[in-house]
């Protein structure tokens, strides 16, 4: 196990060496702390998520969705105060932001943030929730897995959406999400703290997949601008 995540860590870190200039979160869990860096290629996502930060927004708030070999998901306002047990995951703000794909450079890889939506049969404009993201862990897929993802992109977006040689092999080598590429804007990357999103993603939950032990961002802080 402890090999495995040493093979993430260095696979996330050479994707990283070009992110050295940009901005820099600071999550501070009550499972311990989860840096992420902002992408420069997603300019809208990346100043609205710095002045929720700077406005203390995240402070407080629980990861109130929690899906192993999926998705760590945060940012509901009505989480704050939740009684245990209440379902959540539909608080918001009054706003919603365009979406910006950054295929086939960007993309639903391991340790990835990715902003929330709503649906399509609501929002065929997959315009992005203005506070609540997920943090992708995901699974690794076989050639065969591969193939039948990119069956699955063909037919919801008339083959619009082909996977390259390098995201088959990080998802066959890392893990992530393939089917969710070109469907939710991912705006940044976990670049310390992975091991506190594997440690958060295997917490027990309930029927709603709200863990059963609140999960709370302490804090939030933007630690580089």
């Amino acid at each position: 196990m402890k090999l495995f995540l040493f093979l993430i860590f260095c696979s996330a870190a050479s994707y990283s060496i070009h992110a050295q200039s940009r901005s820099e979160v600071l999550l501070e869990t009550t499972e311990g702390n989860i840096r992420i860096a902002l992408y420069d290629e997603t300019p809208r996502h990346r100043e609205n998520f710095l002045n929720l930060v700077h406005n203390h927004f995240y402070d407080s708030l629980l990861f109130h969705r929690v899906i192993p070999n999926f998705m760590i998901q945060g940012g509901d306002p009505t989480s704050r105060k939740a009684q245990p047990g209440q379902s959540l995951g539909e608080g918001d703000i009054y706003y919603t932001i365009e979406p910006e794909f950054r295929l086939p450079k960007i993309y639903h890889r391991r340790g990835v943030v990715a902003a929330a939506r709503e649906g399509d049969d609501i929002n065929p404009e997959q315009r992005s929730s203005g506070c609540q993201f997920y943090i992708v862990w995901g699974k690794t897929y076989s050639t065969v897995d591969i193939e039948k993802v990119q069956q699955r992109l063909d037919e919801k977006n008339n083959h619009r959406i082909q996977l390259t040689q390098e995201q088959i092999q990080t998802y066959r080598k890392i893990g992530g999400t393939p089917h969710l590429d070109g469907q939710y804007t991912v705006f940044g990357e976990v670049v310390e703290g992975l091991d506190v999103v594997d440690r958060i993603q295997h917490k027990d939950t309930d029927d709603y997949d709200r863990p059963i032990y609140d999960v709370r961002i302490i804090r939030a802080s933007v630690v580089k601008e």
